[in-house]
């Protein structure tokens, strides 16, 4: 059984072994988890937008629901057809660096190789995920567990059809959910510090981000019962 220390110990040592790289790829898989999320909004914000529907023209209102539409419509396909290959990559290059140590930057690229299998297979599980958390919060959590594995089964297992990935996954994660989550929680002491103005920010780029991703890759290997070189 797989313990925290080693995973994040593997993970580590991979990281520094290839810091600079892993820094970069890193930062790019935040700038697409960031890029769609939505932002928190002020009162102050609230209460001018609510004046706005009060005292605008009808079709001001039009223009401004249909710009957020089509926003919407735009990062929406952006993640689908742009995020999710670069995802696959991404997660591709930290795997590949635990295993063999110091790759090259074009592992990044890998998920556009087999492009119609990762859109596929991301877009399914992004699908079930959304379903998911349509019905409960809790079951949404387990079952983003339950689908962790998808980005590196997708490369380690092309044979594999989109369903049979996710399958796949679900199986893996079968009895590994909780001792996940008590290791992501392992880190919440670094995710604290990087509340932090500025300098929280820095910590998480070029530490946090890159140490967590190498060792999330450590993690699916340990889990998946792959042989880990030090």
């Amino acid at each position: 059984m797989w313990t925290i220390s080693e995973v994040k110990s593997r993970g580590k040592g991979a990281f520094l072994a290839n810091y600079f790289k892993s820094v970069i790829v890193a930062f790019v898989l935040s700038l697409l988890t960031t890029g769609t999320a939505a932002s928190t909004s002020s009162q102050a914000d609230k209460d001018n937008l609510e004046n706005f529907f009060q005292t605008a023209d009808p079709t001001l209102i039009y223009v401004f629901f249909g710009t957020i539409m089509t926003i919407s419509f735009i990062s929406l396909i952006l993640k689908i057809f742009l995020f999710n290959p670069l995802q696959v990559g991404g997660y591709r290059f930290f795997k590949r660096n635990v295993e063999e140590g110091n790759v090259g930057l074009n592992v990044l690229t890998e998920g556009f190789g087999t492009y119609a299998h990762s859109f596929i297979t991301l877009f399914l599980r992004d699908l079930f995920l959304c379903l998911w958390s349509c019905l409960f919060f809790i079951p949404g959590i387990i079952k983003a567990y339950s689908y962790r594995m998808v980005p590196y089964i997708i490369k380690d297992n092309p044979e594999l059809s989109a369903t049979q990935v996710i399958t796949r996954s679900r199986e893996m994660m079968n009895g590994h959910k909780w001792n996940a989550f008590v290791y992501d929680l392992s880190f919440i002491g670094w995710y604290i510090l990087g509340i932090i103005p500025f300098a929280g920010q820095i910590l998480t780029i070029f530490w946090t981000a890159p140490y967590k991703q190498n060792s999330d890759a450590a993690l699916y290997l340990e889990i998946s019962g792959h042989s880990l070189h030090s």
